[in-house]
C-alpha cells in the first residue's frame, strides 16, 4: 500500500556536497554560464554582467533583481511575491533548490540583456542549441520511423506515441517499439510506474462505449523544446485526428527558462520542422498546424510556467484553465517536481495524496531525472534499489507516467 503523507516531507535543499542538487548549483550552472559567454558576441558590459553571475554561483548569495532586470516592474513584483525576500542574502544551498534553479535562470536572462532595453533584447541565449538539436540527423530519422507507423495496430500507435512523448528525445525508445528493459541493461523495468490505462480511459475514442460527457479537452504542460517538443506536438496531433480530443491547450514558457524549456517561438520552430519533413511527419504537422488556425488548439505561456514554486501554488486563473479540462498532462522531470512538491518524499508515498490538490485529473509524463519521485510500490523501490544503479533516480534511463483521476 502506498504511504500516506500525515506532514510534508523535507524540501530539497543542495546543501550536500555530492548529492544531486549539489552539483548542479555547483557544476551545471558555471557551466550553462560559460556555454552562454561563448555562443554569443556579447558586448564587455554583458560579458561583466555573466563573470559577476559566475562568481556568484561559486561562493556568492541570492540578490535581488536589479532595478533595471524588467522595465515594467511586474516581473520584479512577481519574484517578491514568490519568495525573494525571504531568500535574498542567502546563500544558493541554501534555500530550495527548485527556487534557486529557478532564480538562477532569471538571472542569467538579466546578465545577457533579454529583457532589455538593447540590442539583445528577446534574444533567445538557448536557440542555437535547440535548432542544432531540431536540425541534427537524429531528428530526421525519428520523424522517418513515423512513416511505420500507420500499419500498426491502433493500441500499438497510441503507445508507440505516448511513449515518444515520454522519453522525448531518446530515439531507442521514441517511435520504436522496444523490448522491455531494453533502457535500461538490467533486470528491472524501464518504466517504475504505468497508468497508462488509465490515461487512454480519460481519453476515450469515439465508437468504443466509452462514456463522454460533452467535449473533450487536454491540457498539455510541455517541458523541453527541440526534439522533445516534437513528439508531444505528434502526440496532440493525433489525439485530434483520432478523437479522442476535441480541443488541446498547450503551456509554454513565457520566456527562455531551464536551457532548452519551450516557448511559443519554440513551438514554432518544431511545427515548421514537422510540415517540412515530408511524409507522416508533414501530415501531423498539417493537421496541427490546421488546428492552431481555427482554434482546437491553443498556446498558452503562464508567468507562473516559470515560478519558482510548486503547482499547489498556482494563481486562480491557472487553476481555471486546469479545472477545466478532461485531463491535465504534465511532461518532464522539472513539472513532476512542480507537481508533487520538491521534497524528499519516501518513494511510496501515494502520487494521489499529494497531487489531491490539483484542480482536476492530473497524469505526469517523466524521465527521472531528479531525486524527488513518488507513487512507487515497495517491490519496485527494492528491485531498483538492489539492481547496482545507484543513480536510477537521476540518470534518465527510467521513466513514469502516473494518473490520479
Amino acid at each position: 500500500m502506498p504511504d500516506t503523507p500525515s506532514v510534508p516531507a523535507p524540501v530539497i535543499l543542495g546543501d550536500e556536497p555530492g548529492s544531486f542538487p549539489h552539483g548542479v548549483l555547483a557544476e551545471r550552472h558555471p557551466a550553462i554560464v560559460r556555454q552562454v559567454r561563448d555562443a554569443f558576441p556579447l558586448d564587455p558590459e554583458r560579458r561583466h554582467a555573466l563573470d559577476a553571475l559566475l562568481a556568484s554561483c561559486a561562493d556568492g548569495v541570492v540578490e535581488p533583481l536589479p532595478a533595471d532586470a524588467d522595465p515594467t516592474g511586474r516581473d520584479r513584483d512577481r519574484w517578491a511575491a514568490w519568495g525573494m525576500d525571504a531568500y535574498a542574502g542567502r546563500s544558493w544551498y541554501d534555500v530550495p533548490w527548485l527556487w534557486a534553479e529557478s532564480h538562477f535562470y532569471r538571472r542569467l536572462l538579466d546578465a545577457v540583456g533579454y529583457f532589455g532595453p538593447g540590442p539583445w533584447q528577446g534574444v533567445d541565449p538557448f536557440r542555437p542549441a535547440k535548432l542544432a538539436e531540431l536540425d541534427a540527423p537524429e531528428t530526421d530519422e525519428e520523424l522517418a520511423a513515423l512513416d511505420g507507423l500507420n500499419g500498426l495496430p491502433a493500441d500499438e500507435r497510441n503507445r508507440a506515441l505516448l511513449h515518444g512523448s515520454l522519453w522525448g528525445n531518446r530515439a531507442d525508445l521514441g517511435f520504436r517499439l522496444s523490448d522491455r528493459g531494453a533502457a535500461t541493461g538490467t533486470d528491472t523495468e524501464p518504466l517504475v510506474a504505468d497508468d497508462s490505462d488509465t490515461l487512454w480511459s480519460l481519453l476515450p475514442a469515439p465508437g468504443t462505449g466509452a462514456p463522454r460527457q460533452g467535449p473533450v479537452s487536454l491540457c498539455l504542460v510541455a517541458d523541453n523544446a527541440g526534439r522533445e517538443l516534437v513528439p508531444d506536438l505528434l502526440l496532440v496531433s493525433h489525439l485530434l485526428a483520432e478523437g479522442r480530443v476535441d480541443r488541446a491547450v498547450l503551456h509554454v514558457k513565457p520566456y527562455p527558462y531551464y536551457v532548452s524549456d519551450a516557448t511559443p517561438t519554440d513551438v514554432l520552430d518544431a511545427l515548421r520542422r514537422l510540415v517540412g519533413a515530408g511524409g507522416t511527419a508533414a501530415a501531423y504537422g498539417e493537421r496541427l498546424w490546421t488546428a492552431l488556425t481555427d482554434g482546437r488548439v491553443t498556446v498558452r505561456a503562464h508567468p507562473f510556467s516559470c515560478a519558482p514554486l510548486p503547482y499547489a501554488d498556482m494563481p486562480a486563473d491557472l487553476r481555471e484553465d486546469f479545472a477545466s479540462a478532461t485531463v491535465t498532462v504534465l511532461k518532464g522531470d522539472l513539472n513532476y517536481r512542480r507537481l508533487v512538491g520538491d521534497r524528499w518524499w519516501p518513494p511510496t508515498t501515494s502520487f494521489a495524496d499529494v497531487t489531491a490538490y490539483f484542480p482536476g485529473p492530473v497524469a505526469a509524463l517523466r524521465t527521472l531525472k531528479s531525486d524527488v519521485i513518488t507513487g512507487l510500490d515497495a517491490k519496485t523501490v527494492a528491485a531498483l534499489d538492489a539492481s547496482g544503479e545507484r543513480r536510477w533516480r537521476t540518470s534518465g534511463t527510467h521513466a513514469l507516467i502516473q494518473v490520479r483521476r
